[in-house]
């Protein structure tokens, strides 16, 4: 097995966290670097593309964070053999990936600018993802996003509904996915109980 060095920024959520629970759940030893925000600044021009997570392999940084979820997911079979299934659990990751970009791109915003442009994503962008992500549990049997088992797909989701009722993000109401989609919300319920779920973040204490 490599040598696996996960580098990310020393919070729980965000692009690699789903990536951080995979490794733990598949029992894949991993060194957890978790970058503190104000040594950011100086990191950055070391990382491929300026941007984490960056998951070393025996010393290669590979990037991109639907990419190391397959490549974690598929080593700790967290990820479907299955050509179709793998496709399902690639669309949904695909998908949260989309409507984050979205939210991420007001983090810059401060003030008025930013209170519009995020009421602007609850009434459209973030409403039109939730309902059709829902859509895609209910397509997968609704416990599930794809070979009705726990995948990286999940995980995904979990970390971005989780932070989207945190209300960490200012303007996003806490209550929005429970509104607009009850089974993703119900989805989160049920991960965060998961018991290796449950065991990663209580052996972490909370960011």
């Amino acid at each position: 097995m490599p040598k696996f060095e996960l580098s990310y920024f020393d919070f729980h959520g965000g692009r690699g966290e789903p990536a951080r629970l995979a490794l733990f759940i598949g029992g894949i030893d991993f060194d957890d670097d978790r970058i503190p925000l104000s040594e950011w600044p100086s990191r950055k021009p070391n990382t491929p593309f300026g941007a984490v997570p960056v998951l070393g392999v025996d010393g290669q940084k590979i990037t991109q964070s639907n990419a190391i979820n397959t490549y974690v997911g598929k080593l700790g079979g967290l990820y479907p053999e299955d050509p179709l299934q793998a496709l399902y659990c690639d669309e949904t990751m695909g998908a949260v990936e989309d409507i984050s970009n979205k939210v991420v791109a007001t983090f810059s915003m401060s003030g008025d600018a930013q209170k519009t442009a995020r009421q602007e994503l609850c009434d459209g962008p973030l409403k039109f993802y939730l309902e059709r992500i829902e859509g895609l549990l209910v397509r997968g049997g609704g416990e599930f996003f794809a070979d009705k088992r726990l995948t990286v797909a999940d995980l995904k989701v979990f970390c971005w509904i989780r932070h989207t009722r945190s209300g960490n993000l200012d303007h996003i109401p806490t209550d929005l996915v429970d509104r607009v989609a009850p089974k993703l919300a119900g989805h989160c319920d049920r991960i965060a109980k998961n018991t290796d779920v449950v065991r990663y973040y209580e052996s972490r204490s909370a960011k």
